[in-house]
């Protein structure tokens, strides 16, 4: 599993860093690397784009996987390059930056932004496999996703458009609902296609939401 990301506009981030003039920058060796958004290169491409802008870069460092609670102590330990900057940019996904604004008293902005959530299909290719809607209906549709996997994200398909075995709107990808076919009449499940999937109910994606345990989500 890992979360997609992609670097910002350069003119986008120094509009958010406005008047900071001393930035501290933080990378992720997890996601951010294996995707080259924010691994060691593209943490120094930034750091000398800034200074090319006039800013000084007070420190920068490689969190290990932004999003764990270790970043509070690895801030800890660069404290005082951290504590030389008016704000912190941080080169990872959404729950690195938030992790990072939990353990920094400084304005926190985000180089990347987050698109989802996937998994390695073949080498440096990766694909979308949840959108966590809260309605999974894997059980019906032998493990593969038709919220993620079909382009119109239909739960009764498939839409009649497929052009040999491939999807009308994305014709590089193979059609979500012949591959639900194939694989529910190898396992003799066919009967499952009778079986009317209800609609989403899209009140389950309300934001933000908390889980606590033995008692589920609220």
């Amino acid at each position: 599993m890992i979360t997609i990301t992609e670097q910002k506009p350069l003119d986008e981030i120094m509009q958010c860093l406005g008047k900071c003039k001393r930035v501290y920058i933080i990378g992720c060796g997890t996601c951010a690397t294996m995707l080259h958004t924010g691994g060691k290169s593209e943490v120094l491409e930034m750091k000398n784009k800034l200074e090319a802008d006039g800013k000084k870069v007070t420190g920068w460092m490689m969190i290990p996987t932004a999003c764990d609670k270790l970043t509070g102590d690895a801030l800890k330990i660069n404290a005082r390059k951290v504590k030389a900057a008016n704000a912190i940019l941080v080169m990872s996904c959404a729950f690195g930056v938030q992790t990072v604004s939990l353990y920094a008293d400084k304005s926190i902005y985000p180089a990347l932004n987050t698109l989802c959530m996937a998994k390695e299909k073949t080498p440096g290719c990766l694909t979308e496999i949840c959108m966590q809607c809260g309605n999974c209906v894997l059980g019906q549709t032998a493990g593969i996703c038709p919220m993620t996997q079909c382009s119109k994200g239909l739960l009764n398909g498939p839409c009649g458009g497929t052009k040999e075995d491939k999807c009308e709107q994305e014709p590089e990808h193979d059609c979500a609902w012949i591959l639900i076919y194939d694989r529910l009449k190898k396992l003799g499940e066919l009967d499952k296609l009778k079986e009317m999937a209800m609609s989403v109910d899209y009140a389950k994606m309300k934001r933000p939401r908390t889980f606590k345990v033995g008692e589920g989500l609220k």
